[in-house]
């Protein structure tokens, strides 16, 4: 792992020493590092948005990848440190919840707690351990130290709670899970849930609903229907988007993540 991939994403924005300090760690430690950027624009002190993009994006990376993610609220406190694996994925996390929605989807064929004070830095301060203690750790691991060498062993993290949607007779019952920049609503609705709820009723075309407002087009692309309409597709992840052509249906709707979704037959 001597050239391995460490990818980066924090709160910390990108017009402050943060991020340099971040990355001047890891290359003094391991030169050979090969730092990538997922954002640095997380939404501050919500380990549970954070996780979802993580989640979202993390299987796209080369093998190998080791992933150092802060939005850490608690710094400095007594919680954890976590070091996890799965598959050739390794992860870099304050024990807040942020890994739930992706360690939940796999086993953790690796969960430690970072506690061996020979891989951090020798000066510390209690306001920056993603400088101190996370990045040289993740420098350390891309040169090949047994994951055993950072600490011990733990068989459970702190989770956060990930509803599921939920499937009745006449409809799926879901919730808006994140927001993203173009204003599409992703929900927590798996599009296997409503291929098996279609099935049941085969004749019948299906409506969303959301903040009130039903929606009755259920589509394949954005591009499907005419420019500011609103409209619910499966999107990229696999999960159902709320979306408004070329238009923000967060903003249409002033739906939020948390918010509940909907989805029936059309009567």
């Amino acid at each position: 792992m001597e050239n391995a991939f460490i990818a980066l994403m924090t709160d910390f924005g990108e017009d402050d020493f943060f991020v340099a300090s971040l990355k001047g760690t890891i290359l003094k430690i391991n030169p050979a590092a090969r730092i990538m950027d997922i954002t640095h624009r997380a939404r501050s002190f919500d380990p549970q948005m954070t996780g979802f993009i993580l989640f979202a994006c993390y299987k796209y990376f080369p093998e190998g990848t080791i992933f150092l993610i802060v939005v850490d609220p608690g710094v400095g406190s007594s919680r954890k440190i976590l070091l996890a694996g799965i598959g050739s994925y390794f992860f870099i996390a304050p024990d807040n919840g942020l890994l739930t929605m992706t360690l939940e989807e796999e086993e953790a064929l690796v969960l430690r707690s970072i506690e061996n004070e020979r891989y951090f830095l020798p000066e510390r301060s209690s306001t920056f351990e993603a400088r101190d203690k996370m990045a040289p750790v993740a420098a350390y691991l891309s040169k090949g130290v047994a994951v055993e060498e950072f600490g011990p062993e733990l068989k459970e993290y702190m989770k956060l709670e990930v509803k599921k949607a939920g499937l009745r007779e006449n409809e799926i019952s879901g919730r808006i899970l994140y927001t993203d920049k173009f204003g599409n609503l992703i929900t927590n609705i798996p599009e296997r849930l409503v291929q098996k709820f279609r099935e049941s009723h085969k004749e019948k075309a299906l409506s969303l609903k959301v903040m009130a407002v039903e929606i009755p087009r259920f589509k394949k692309s954005y591009s499907s229907v005419e420019k500011g309409e609103l409209l619910f597709l499966v999107g990229s992840l696999g999960f159902i988007e709320v979306a408004a052509r070329e238009d923000s249906a967060s903003q249409r709707l002033k739906a939020k993540p948390g918010d509940p979704v909907k989805i029936v037959f059309r009567q």
